[in-house]
């Protein structure tokens, strides 16, 4: 190994042990008066961890909902799944930050700190990643004019990998030496230790990535319009095709929503990372009310189970046959199942899609 490797690496070592770098950097930047006049949680930070615990409670719902429903054993709902999950890591992601915020972040080391900033990053780079998975599945399935997509498990599995190891690998680029550390003029306000050009990195691949969402959503919604007026004009009674469209219209819905309530929650703070990118250090005073603009991106993880249960019936049928709740009776003798069922159907229809332990 080359002498000048070998100084190089003792001197990374020595930086990322340096117990007092963080607060080197939080007093740069003018955040250090912030964490020493912590005062410990507050009512808000009670309120915020009790909704993580929600958003843990109801993504774990979501995910055992899929695991014993077997006909969401299909890459769709796998890619559901996934974006689940990555709901339910953010709420122990954000719990974890605020337990170790405060006077707890000057006992961290630089590596330590990486690693609760570098949770969050991974957990969006994954969702957003996801997202565009959904997407190109949801293109594929539309042109082919099917409920799910005939695409192999595996193939499905194979793509949520490679989205973690991206996730992965952006997340830990910081702690792998993009970083301000002995740059301090390059320094986010946000994130005193994370270098400016990072998070414009950041910022734009994601921005690039949700336009190419949108543009194929767009491409999905002129296909569906145009199967549309195909199935107006050439409908046959009791036509397959047009049940099977109905249902895919239903789930491709569903998506829609779950993107939109993404963008719109995490704009602000996206925003709020460009505004910190151009601005000089201490110059911009709305970069100090960060927690509110992350307490929006946190409602995006504890919405999403929400869309699911009220735009897709069979998720909703499913997920309610988990409750305890479920075997209650209303007024007129029947289940809240058998109530949910009924709703578009009769009581014969009704009684032939009661689970039969292979499926709901």
């Amino acid at each position: 190994v080359p002498p000048t490797a070998v100084s190089l690496l003792i001197h990374w070592r020595k930086v990322m042990n340096e117990s007092d770098l963080v607060r080197k950097h939080y007093n740069f930047t003018g955040r250090l008066k912030d964490v020493v006049n912590w005062s410990g949680i507050s009512t808000s930070d009670v309120l915020f961890i009790a909704v993580c615990c929600f958003i843990i409670l109801e993504n774990a719902m979501v995910l055992l909902t899929i695991w014993r429903t077997k006909k969401f054993h299909k890459p769709m709902f796998y890619f559901i799944g996934n974006l689940a999950f990555l709901d339910l890591l953010s709420g122990i992601s954000y719990i974890t930050n605020i337990l170790l915020s405060g006077s707890y972040t000057f006992k961290l080391t630089p590596t330590e700190w990486f690693v609760r900033e570098g949770s969050v990053f991974v957990a969006l780079t994954a969702s957003v990643i996801s997202l565009l998975a959904i997407a190109v599945e949801r293109y594929l399935t539309m042109i082919k004019m099917q409920l799910q997509s005939s695409g192999k498990t595996w193939r499905a599995f194979l793509i949520i990998g490679i989205c973690w190891v991206i996730a992965a690998f952006f997340g830990s680029m910081p702690i792998m030496g993009w970083n301000c550390i002995d740059r301090m003029s390059s320094c986010s306000t946000v994130l005193p230790l994370y270098h400016k050009t990072y998070i414009l990195f950041c910022i734009s691949l994601f921005t690039l990535i949700l336009m190419t969402i949108v543009a194929l959503y767009i491409r999905i919604y002129v296909i569906v319009q145009s199967h549309g007026r195909n199935l107006a004009v050439n409908k046959a009674p009791n036509d397959h095709s047009d049940k099977l469209s109905e249902k895919s219209h239903a789930l491709l819905r569903t998506v829609i929503i779950v993107l939109s309530c993404f963008i719109t929650c995490w704009t602000p703070l996206f925003i709020i990372f460009a505004v910190d990118v151009v601005c000089d250090t201490g110059k911009c005073q709305i970069l100090y009310e960060l927690k509110w603009f992350l307490a929006l991106a946190v409602l995006n993880s504890a919405m999403n189970p929400l869309i699911y249960m009220f735009t897709s019936k069979q998720i909703r049928s499913a997920f309610l046959r988990l409750l305890p709740c479920a075997s209650w009776t209303w007024p007129n003798g029947k289940s809240m199942i058998a109530n949910e069922l009924i709703s578009k159907s009769d009581s014969s229809q009704c009684q032939k899609d009661k689970p039969d332990g292979n499926e709901s």
